[in-house]
């Protein structure tokens, strides 16, 4: 069997129980996989338009996730307002399949979800599917980004957009930044502008030096370049098998 990434060094920039099949994928393909947590998820500095909106849920026609993270956050809400079972009767849209899977394992059903996994195109499945009655909730990161929210608007659709969870940057171990520095990565992969940051503010330039670095899509890719990062490869889905043929893609050139 021809392992792709074989010795390769593959710098994961998030806990390994957040990326876990992408690490597996990663290690069958023969790479020495390092997973570096760079972002501590917390709950909203002022919990109650989250809460509100969870107790009001039914209020809403639809309500838009935009990553794990949000589902996970939204549905432990809806959890503590008790009325969980009343999202059976709005539709849901999420952007990529990690995120329908996320709010599939939940047991509920996704209405809407693009083939890409991005912003613009939920945007564009949305459009032909909301009237301009229709409320949507938008539970999001604080740092969200807001061009899907803002095309709702345009299309004259009542969104609501509420804080579900915050990313900070964590603190990086002297034992990781030790280890960054005796086996340099290879490859990096980074799956959000926050995590690219986080990275350069914990640990600097250095350890990029030499590395590949890996997008998980174009608007993390425009980020990176933002930041003065050369991108090697970008994942054609945000998917874990699309970000190892990327990094396959960024080592064989």
């Amino acid at each position: 069997m021809d392992r792709r990434l074989e010795g390769i060094r593959v710098l994961v920039t998030r806990p390994r129980e957040r990326a876990e099949e992408l690490c597996f994928l990663l290690e069958d393909e023969g790479a020495e996989v390092f997973s570096l947590p760079l972002l501590e998820l917390r709950p909203p500095e002022d919990p109650r338009p989250l809460a509100s909106a969870a107790e009001h849920v039914q209020r809403y026609h639809w309500v838009v996730f935009a990553s794990p993270s949000a589902v996970e956050a939204f549905l432990e809400a809806l959890r503590l307002a008790g009325t969980l079972d009343r999202l059976s009767r709005v539709k849901l849209a999420a952007v990529g399949p990690r995120t329908a899977r996320t709010v599939e394992a939940f047991g509920l059903t996704v209405a809407a979800e693009p083939a890409e996994g991005t912003g613009a195109a939920l945007f564009t499945a949305l459009r032909d599917l909301l009237g301009p009655d229709d409320d949507v909730l938008l539970p999001s990161a604080e740092e969200g980004r807001r061009e899907l929210e803002d095309g709702l608007r345009d299309l004259g659709v009542r969104v609501t957009r509420v804080t579900a969870y915050r990313s900070t940057p964590a603190p990086l171990p002297p034992e990781a930044l030790a280890h960054l520095s005796e086996a340099p990565p290879q490859v990096v992969l980074f799956a959000s502008p926050r995590t690219a940051e986080a990275f350069l503010e914990g640990a600097g330039r250095e350890p990029l030096a030499s590395a590949k670095v890996v997008a998980i899509g174009p608007t993390t890719a425009t980020a990176l370049a933002q930041l003065g990062l050369d991108v090697a490869a970008i994942a054609e889905r945000p998917t874990p098998e699309a970000l190892v043929d990327a990094t396959v893609r960024a080592v064989r050139g």
